[in-house]
């Protein structure tokens, strides 16, 4: 807005009305309050109408701190805006000090005073909502209408003789404080005598004080439209003019140094889009590799041994077509198509025949190896179009692991995901198609220098280099807590949390990815690789904080490792590294899952339980890739100054938002662990066993959704799961219980970690887990047998559960030393405790008798269940009041397993649970004959829901 006055010395850079000040205000308060109301009234009404007395409809407009302190994302909404209308409220005053003030008087300082106060204790009371901290939030609020009388006579008394701004002032004044009158009247009315409605009425006047009292403020602009707000530049700075003695070169050089040259980013929408495609094509690559071991891996797991479709994993080796002239020249003049074609592993979504998806994804993602290798080969005699592609390439696998972070584990483009289960395939494949569109364009990125000499070397080894740098890149980093959940040990926690930490692995990515960048005869050096060697095995062999160290060390080299070993291995024929690259990166996902999976695999007890060996194979193989790097010696050019050019600037912009996007991720998943059982009045815990298949479900969907619908309709405050271990390159990477966990409001042990070689066993609790340690029991010849031994504080009881996987059918000598370690134990502690177990066993007969003995304590939830074979719940001093089994519907091949136990409150309540007699402890009784608490939800009666119900019995069975 210009000026109306002369700017007699030239310095003005900026002039607007104080009115805007005041219309700021009000508009941005204004906002703050209404998006709030109508967000929760769309998201929440229900929830946010009721109070602690009635509900909807007795109760049908919600009170302000209701709509802005209990839900998100409304109260997110409400404290971005008023925080932004902070800004605004201090100059209102300010302006509002410098228009009344006059020598010698005391009044408009103390005005000024309180205006502060008022907007201090403003920002209190929103901030600290009454269901934080309910008596702050009420002494603040108070406050804040304590200091709003002084403020309110105070502006009266010092308003300019300007007639209209004096009568709105009064009349907002007496409107606001005449509120308070029938506000206090009906919040008694409410609170004490507890009329129907009452909080309704309360609200009204709740939300007409907020009108009045902005509106009171808003009145400033009839009285700032005498005031101009002014800029100026006293010594010229903005005119270029020097303002000290230092040149204004040296000044820009610092400037860049310190900023890192994003300063001076000269922004274009055209080098942003290009920036966002190669991001989001290199997203695209990494979301469909790491899908491909997912959709193969649900045929073994159904077939229970090798079914065939294992040979998909070969569709990564299509480099090796670029061996062969006219089909080389062929795709490098098609790009666009190669890279569109692409795009069938995302589409792949849907077919929902699991076959021909696995067939969609194989094609895609073998397009996708191939149109990358091309790109990137055809690219290195550009600097600039290479690097961006490289950077694009990385940070597309940071923001996979972001996306799976955001999506608690899944990408939400996976083929295995789709609209019911969180997917965003159709929104993923559409910007798809416009990145590939933009990615391809013909034109280079930006100028760059030409460079057109190979590197002299191996292709050999330069592939190898490329094999164990896309293994480690996919198997350790697609997914930020894949490494935390190798150092992780149980409770009391010791080391990282995968929800609170879980950016440490990306900061470390990104870091390494500059450094790469910026330095890459570092990133390619001798001393790096030891320190990454170092790093893997300090992962490989340590735990808690310390084993996290060396992950955060190997996540750093293996970024930083990748610009020098790409670049080099394009200076050679890429049908050779890229092509031979993938079939060494293919043997090593084979060798990876080996270890775990040798009971099932021809030659697997020769590499049973030995991912040292395969992460010693991995740095040997990334040795390789150095040895060659430094061995070539390409004669480069004079270094250039590249570390501020403007593609690199976008990069890191990008990188820098990515991150970003994790933090808020994590901000919004950070643990409350304020979770509360189902039935605390009745002292009931409810617990279950399923056996969850790696959450594939039968038609290849993620199941998580489905089975955190069952836990919660079942009331379940305890539940183990098994077959849960999912951070392997075949079962994507990923972590199901943290869903669970965090969407039912549960704690969570993982259990034995990745990297010692289980199926997996996890607990998830509503009450605190004060203490928890892993087991891996005898398995001289078959697959590891996993357990968890945990002590709960329930309902101020300590009470033991253990969650236990058996080995296989064909091991029957490794199945008995287990039950023998596994009795003993479980009669290591005369707590109250409960088994939630798989154990291949009959009923009453073999080791189920060791189980079930006076050396272990336990008892069988029903022992005239004579149709199991796999799972079972085993308890002793402890009352157990119901039993059910529940069908899996199409969620994996093993049903639900439901017990309900009372927790006694003394230890001579435990000891009498003990001295039960067997006549005492099976006795049957009709639902009828037990409280409501104790009763199982009757949703799942006859048909039940969603293909889950009672069967078996066909009902729950309860005891008393």
């Amino acid at each position: 807005m210009a000026s109306k006055y002369k700017d007699k010395d030239g310095g003005i850079v900026l002039s607007f009305n104080a009115q805007w000040v005041s219309w700021a205000h009000t508009i941005i308060a204004y906002t703050a309050f209404l998006s709030a109301l109508v967000v929760g009234i769309s998201l929440h009404y229900h929830k946010i109408v009721q109070n602690e007395f009635y509900g909807y409809p007795q109760e049908w407009f919600p009170s302000v701190s209701a709509t802005i302190g209990d839900r998100f994302p409304e109260r997110s909404f409400f404290m971005i805006f008023i925080a932004i209308t902070s800004g605004p409220r201090f100059a209102l005053v300010g302006l509002w000090y410098v228009l009344t003030r006059k020598p010698g008087q005391k009044l408009p300082g103390f005005v000024a005073s309180m205006g502060i106060l008022r907007t201090l204790t403003c920002g209190g009371w929103t901030y600290i909502t009454s269901t934080d901290n309910h008596d702050w939030h009420d002494i603040l609020m108070i406050s804040y209408i304590v200091a709003t009388l002084p403020w309110t006579l105070g502006c009266i008394a010092l308003s300019p003789p300007n007639p209209q701004a004096i009568k709105y002032r009064k009349l907002l004044a007496g409107l606001f404080f005449g509120t308070l009158v029938p506000l206090i009247y009906f919040f008694i009315q409410h609170k004490v005598h507890r009329v129907a409605g009452a909080y309704t009425t309360y609200a009204f006047f709740e939300w007409a004080l907020i009108l009045f009292d902005v509106g009171f403020d808003a009145v400033t602009t009839f009285d700032f439209d005498t005031f101009e707000v002014m800029v100026k530049d006293v010594k010229g700075t903005s005119k270029g003019a020097n303002w000290s003695s230092t040149p204004s070169a040296v000044l820009e050089k610092e400037k860049r140094k310190a900023t890192g040259g994003v300063a001076s980013l000269r922004f274009t929408w055209s080098e942003a889009l290009d920036t966002a495609a190669d991001v989001y094509q290199g997203f695209v690559f990494w979301s469909m590799l790491t899908s491909l071991g997912l959709v193969v891996w649900y045929f073994p797991l159904w077939f229970m041994g090798i079914s065939g479709f294992e040979a998909f994993i070969m569709c990564t080796v299509t480099p090796f077509l670029l061996g062969i002239g006219p089909l080389r020249s062929l795709v490098v003049n098609h790009l666009r198509v190669v890279h569109l074609l692409s795009l069938v592993g995302v589409a792949s979504y849907q077919l929902t025949s699991m076959v021909p998806r696995l067939c969609a994804v194989g094609f895609g993602l073998g397009m996708a190896c191939l149109g990358w290798a091309a790109t990137l080969s055809a690219s290195r005699s550009q600097d600039v179009r290479f690097e961006s592609k490289v950077l694009g390439l990385m940070l597309g696998l940071i923001l996979s692991s972001t996306a799976k972070f955001a999506w608690k584990t899944n990408n939400p483009i996976w083929p295995i995901m789709h609209a019911e289960n969180g997917g965003w395939n159709g929104t993923g494949l559409i910007i798809g198609v416009l990145a590939a569109l933009r990615f391809t364009r013909l034109a280079p990125l930006t100028g760059g220098s030409l460079s057109t000499e190979k590197q002299s070397g191996s292709a050999a080894l330069a592939a190898c280099g490329l094999g164990g740098l896309f293994f480690g890149l996919h198997s350790l980093l697609s997914d930020s807590s894949t490494m935390i959940l190798w150092v992780w040990e149980g409770y009391p926690i010791r080391g990282p949390y995968s929800s609170t930490h879980g950016w440490m692995t990306i900061a470390a990515m990104t870091a390494g990815v500059f450094v790469g960048l910026w330095r890459p005869n570092l990133a390619g050096s001798w001393p790096l690789f030891v320190m990454g060697s170092v790093g893997a095995m300090v992962v490989t062999f340590f735990s808690h904080w310390f084993g996290y160290y060396g992950a955060l060390a190997i996540a750093f080299y293996l970024c930083a490792a990748s610009t020098p070993l790409l670049a080099n291995a394009t200076k050679k024929s890429p049908a050779v590294t890229f092509g031979l690259g993938f079939l060494v990166y293919n043997l090593m996902v084979l060798f990876h899952v080996w270890v775990v999976a040798y009971a099932f695999v021809p030659g697997g007890p020769l590499v049973r339980e030995h991912t040292d060996w395969v992460m010693i194979t991995m740095l040997l193989l990334l040795g390789a890739g150095v040895f060659d790097l430094n061995a070539s010696k390409p004669r480069r050019e004079a270094p250039r100054r590249q570390s501020n050019s403007q593609h690199r600037k976008y990069f890191a912009v990008s990188a820098l938002v990515i991150n970003v996007l994790f933090l808020c991720s994590a901000f919004m998943r950070f643990p409350t662990n304020d979770y509360q059982p189902y039935h605390p009045e009745d002292r009931v815990l409810t617990a279950g066993i399923w056996t969850i298949h790696f959450s594939l479900d039968n038609d290849m969907w993620s199941s998580e959704y489905r089975m955190r619908d069952l836990i919660k309709e079942m009331e379940l405050d305890v539940v183990g799961l098994l077959e849960s271990d999912q951070q392997r390159i075949i079962m994507g990477n990923r972590d199901s219980t943290q869903l669970l966990a965090e969407e039912l409001g549960m704690y969570v042990d993982y259990g034995p970690g990745p990297n010692k070689h289980t199926w997996g066993a996890a607990l998830l609790s509503k009450f605190p887990i004060l203490n928890s340690t892993h087991h891996l029991l005898p398995s001289p010849v078959g697959e590891l047998a996993p357990a968890i031994h945990a002590t709960l504080d329930v309902y101020g009881q300590l009470v033991d559960v253990f969650v236990f996987h058996s080995g296989q059918e064909e091991d029957p000598e490794d199945r008995r030393l287990q039950s023998l370690y596994l009795s003993e134990l479980m009669g290591s502690t005369d707590r109250p405790a409960f088994l939630l177990s798989y154990l291949v066993t009959k009923p009453l007969q073999g080791n189920y008798n060791t189980y079930v003995s006076a050396k272990s304590g336990m008892h069988d939830v029903d022992p005239t269940d004579w149709d199991r074979w796999c799972e079972y719940i085993l308890f002793k001093n402890i009352k157990r009041v119901g039993y059910a089994r529940v069908s899996r519907s199409t969620i994996t091949d093993t049903e639900l397993q439901v017990a309900k136990f009372v927790i006694p409150k003394t230890p001579a309540e435990v000891q009498q649970m003990e001295a039960i007699s067997d006549d005492d402890r099976y006795r049957r009784v009709e639902e009828s004959a037990v409280p409501e608490g104790w009763r199982f939800p009757a949703m799942f009666r006859g048909e039940g829901v969603r293909g889950h119900r009672y069967h078996v019995f066909d009902e729950p069975r309860y005891f008393n």
